[in-house]
C-alpha cells in the first residue's frame, strides 16, 4: 500500500493445502515481504478448508485475519472484476486486507473447539434423523408399504439416537472436566429454558465469548441485529433481522426462547408488549432469543446465577431513589 493509497501486487504463487504447501508458502512470502512492514495473512472462510492453514500460521506466530465470504464477494463487485479465478480472487482478498482494518483471528481454546465440534455433529445427526423420519412417515402412508424398507429406516433412526446419546455423554464429560466451565454452565442453566446443550453450543461457537466485548457486538455476531433501509421519502422498507451471523446459535436459541416465554414472567411480559405493538408473534420470539443471549453473556462474564426478581428489585430501587 503506497503513500497515495494505491496498491501494487508484487507477486503471486499457488501452493497446495498441505503441510508441505504451508512451508512453501512461508518461504516464498518471507522472500517477498519487507522486514520493516508488519506481515499479516488474510484469508476467506471456506467451510473447514481454511482452518488447518490458519492454525499452522497462528502457531508459527504469524498474524491471521479471516474474512466472511459475503464480505469478499461484495467487495469484489466494487472492483469491477469480470473474470473470476483463484488468482483474481486472491488479489481481491489482498486488496481487502490492505484497505480494511481487520481483527486478528485467535486460536480457540481446545475445550471450546471440542464443544463446537460435538454440538455441530449432533446438529447434523438431528437433521439426518428428521429426514429419515419423514421418509418413514411417507413410506407408511403408501398404499402398499414395504415392511423391510420401514424396518431399515427404523434401524437407522435407532442408530442415530444412539449416536446422539453418545455425543451428549461426551459433552457432559467435557464440561465437567473443567471446573471454571462447569460452574459457568451451572450458573447459566439457572435461566428458565436454558440447558447444558444450549450453553455448550453458544460457548463453542463464540470460543467462550473470547472476542465479544459487549452485548451489541454479540447480537450482531449472531445475526439478531435489526437492519433498516431508507432513502429520502420514497424508500421506506420495514425493519428486519439481518440474519448475517452465526446460524448455529440462532438455531440453538429458538426453543429456549419459547420455553422462557412460557415459564418466565419477565420474558413473557416482554413478549406480550412486542406482540401488542407489532402483531407478529415470530418477531417477539426472535427478540426474546436476543435478550436471552444477552443474559447468558452477562451471567458468564459476571459468573452469577440468574435472579428472577432482578428487574422487580431494580424498579423498586429506582422508585425509592426518586422519592
Amino acid at each position: 500500500l503506497n503513500s497515495d493509497l494505491s496498491i501494487d501486487i508484487l507477486a503471486h504463487k499457488v501452493v497446495k493445502n498441505t503441510q508441505d504447501g504451508f512451508c512453501t508458502f512461508l518461504l516464498w512470502a518471507n522472500e517477498q515481504r519487507s522486514l520493516t512492514v508488519p506481515f499479516r495473512v488474510v484469508m476467506e472462510a471456506t467451510g473447514n478448508y481454511h482452518q488447518k492453514f490458519a492454525y499452522y500460521l497462528s502457531e508459527k506466530g504469524y498474524e491471521v485475519s479471516i474474512v466472511l465470504p459475503n464480505k469478499i464477494s461484495n467487495y469484489q463487485r466494487t472492483l469491477k472484476v469480470k473474470t473470476i479465478t483463484d488468482k483474481s480472487m486472491s488479489e481481491c482478498i489482498c486488496r481487502f486486507g490492505l484497505e480494511r482494518k481487520l481483527e486478528l483471528w485467535q486460536i480457540p481454546r481446545a475445550i471450546y473447539r471440542s464443544l463446537q465440534q460435538l454440538t455441530r455433529e449432533r446438529n447434523q445427526i438431528v437433521d439426518e434423523r428428521s429426514a429419515i423420519k419423514n421418509q418413514q412417515h411417507a413410506e407408511e402412508l403408501e398404499a402398499y408399504p414395504n415392511p423391510k424398507t420401514i424396518q431399515r429406516l427404523k434401524s437407522r433412526i435407532a442408530f442415530l439416537n444412539e449416536q446422539e446419546h453418545e455425543i451428549k455423554q461426551e459433552l457432559d464429560i467435557l464440561i465437567d472436566s473443567d471446573e471454571h466451565l462447569k460452574v459457568s454452565v451451572k450458573n447459566i442453566c439457572t435461566i428458565p429454558g436454558i440447558g447444558r446443550l444450549t450453553v455448550a453450543t453458544i460457548l463453542g461457537e463464540t470460543n467462550g465469548f473470547e472476542l465479544i466485548r459487549n452485548k451489541r457486538q454479540l447480537v450482531s455476531y449472531c445475526g439478531y441485529d435489526v437492519v433498516e433501509k431508507t432513502s429520502g421519502t420514497s424508500v421506506r422498507s420495514k425493519t428486519k433481522m439481518s440474519k448475517k451471523g452465526n446460524v448455529h446459535i440462532r438455531k440453538a436459541m429458538h426453543l429456549p426462547a419459547l420455553s422462557a416465554i412460557r415459564h418466565d414472567e419477565n420474558f413473557k411480559g416482554f413478549y406480550i408488549r412486542l406482540i401488542e405493538k407489532s402483531g407478529i408473534k415470530m418477531k417477539g420470539v426472535v427478540a426474546v432469543s436476543g435478550k436471552l443471549l444477552e443474559l447468558i453473556f452477562v451471567l458468564f462474564t459476571k459468573n452469577e446465577n440468574y435472579d428472577l426478581l432482578y428487574e422487580k428489585n431494580k424498579a423498586e430501587a429506582q422508585l425509592a431513589s426518586t422519592l
